[in-house]
């Protein structure tokens, strides 16, 4: 048994170290390294979970055609010119996002859609009396879209 706990430990610290080696500058393809050249000076500095961020953005960059790269860098270059509140803001909304369990992102995507099939003038009301709303009726509200979605599941699941 005390051989088996070794075995294990030997082999997580194993692919710990190869984490922390594969995070290495040098250990970078030169395609990745040319996509991430302005890090390179401050690599070392930068902790692992933001390299392993930056590296596997690095990767979706290279396997985007070029449409793709051209719409994801309008997108870039618009966050760029918000005021810097707003891009906290945005920074803010996406960690809550990331926080959120896989079943909460799909159902957050699937009303997206439903709100984006709407009308122009059907979305902009909307937005327009959520915007009037207090910050008790919007809770309320909030609460009430919630039940919605349990009900549409517990059909889904009948069915």
């Amino acid at each position: 048994m005390n051989q088996w706990i070794r075995v294990v430990v030997i082999a997580a610290a194993l692919l710990i170290a190869e984490t922390v080696v594969a995070q290495e500058w040098t250990d970078l393809s030169s395609d990745q390294q040319a996509v991430l050249a302005k890090y390179e000076q401050q690599w070392v500095d930068i902790d692992a979970s933001r390299r392993e961020r930056l590296v596997r953005g690095a990767d979706r960059w290279l396997a985007m055609d070029d449409d793709q790269r051209a719409d994801l860098q309008s997108k870039f270059d618009q966050f760029q010119a918000l005021p810097e509140a707003s891009r906290t803001e945005l920074r803010r909304r996406l960690q809550i996002f990331r926080e959120m369990s896989p079943e909460q992102r799909e159902e957050l995507r699937n009303r997206l859609q439903r709100f984006n099939r709407l009308s122009p003038e059907r979305r902009e009301a909307l937005r327009n009396r959520f915007r009037t709303l207090t910050p008790e009726e919007r809770a309320k509200a909030m609460e009430k879209m919630r039940e919605r979605v349990q009900q549409r599941r517990r059909r889904a699941n009948r069915d």
